[in-house]
């Protein structure tokens, strides 16, 4: 080292130092964040109900479903502390959590049981993720016009099912990703009886994503990658799941254990009457029992 290095260093010590501690903040926001800005999501009232106009995206370039599936754990343990964790099983590995409900269901056939009723609790739950255009977004105007990444749940699937699928012979078929024979589709929710609803969200008469083909080939440019979720680099080991499993789930924590652990969103409730409900015959009862109609899109990007 030189003197004039040296010297170099104990000059901007001050500033080097304002630097590091604000490189240390923002690994430490980003550890505790679970937003994500590329992510979009509806804006809702007080009263829980919200509406936005949204254009689901075809695949983006190199490959060839527009969407992902990804199984996430979310619960809160008898320590106080979270679980909210993606499951191993979305891309096919043995799961912690899996493992457990799997024991905790098949030691009593009592459907009421403390085991049964845990395994509920802990149940894996199905997302899936597509790229989207805002279309309009009256809580958030700044949004409309741009690409981001939409998660959703099985209700908003099965309205694009819906499309893919007619149930009835006098509807056409309509593929909602097509950038020029897709539609737009109104994501309307409402509070029903304490959970988020869809029932109302609906598509339009289709149409394309833009006037001309340049602004539309503009807009399919920014769709970020899906398989991304799906690389394993972006899961946490067996081993470190089933740690933070045991520490949720037996563990007495410290105050300061809880703030790091515990999101901002309320504890999940169970329905009584997903409580009493009876074990489908195909599967476990603790196993989620979202279908998805996967089969068919396959068949529809090969033609």
């Amino acid at each position: 080292m030189t003197m004039s290095t040296l010297e170099s260093i104990r000059s901007s010590r001050k500033s080097a130092m304002d630097k590091l501690k604000g490189e240390v903040s923002k690994i430490n926001n980003r550890e505790r964040s679970y937003a994500d800005d590329r992510e979009w999501s509806l804006s809702v009232g007080k009263d829980g109900n919200g509406m936005a106009v949204i254009r689901f995206l075809p695949a983006p370039a190199g490959e060839d479903v527009p969407w992902v599936r990804v199984w996430r754990h979310s619960f809160r343990g008898p320590s106080g502390l979270w679980y909210i964790e993606d499951s191993l099983t979305t891309i096919g590995k043995t799961d912690p959590v899996g493992e457990m409900n799997s024991k905790l269901w098949n030691s009593t056939t009592d459907d009421e049981s403390p085991a049964r009723k845990q395994a509920r609790a802990q149940k894996r739950k199905l997302t899936y993720v597509s790229n989207i255009l805002v279309v309009k977004d009256t809580a958030n105007p700044d949004n409309e016009g741009k690409v981001f990444l939409f998660k959703y749940g099985k209700k908003v699937f099965d309205k694009v099912m819906e499309k893919l699928e007619p149930a009835f012979e006098d509807e056409a078929p309509m593929n909602p990703f097509d950038p020029d024979l897709g539609a737009n589709f109104r994501l309307k929710a409402r509070n029903v009886e304490g959970y988020r609803n869809y029932d109302k969200s609906e598509f339009d008469k289709p149409s394309p994503i833009a006037e001309s083909d340049e602004a539309m080939a503009a807009i399919l440019t920014k769709c970020y990658s899906l398989q991304e979720f799906m690389n394993p680099s972006k899961f946490k080991s067996y081993d470190e799941l089933k740690t933070k499993l045991d520490r949720v789930l037996g563990a007495t924590p410290s105050s300061r254990d809880v703030t790091e652990d515990a999101p901002a969103v309320a504890a999940p409730r169970v329905a009584p009457a997903a409580e009493k409900k009876a074990a489908p015959a195909k599967k476990a009862g603790w196993e989620d029992d979202e279908e998805e109609g996967l089969d068919f899109f396959k068949k529809l990007a090969e033609d």
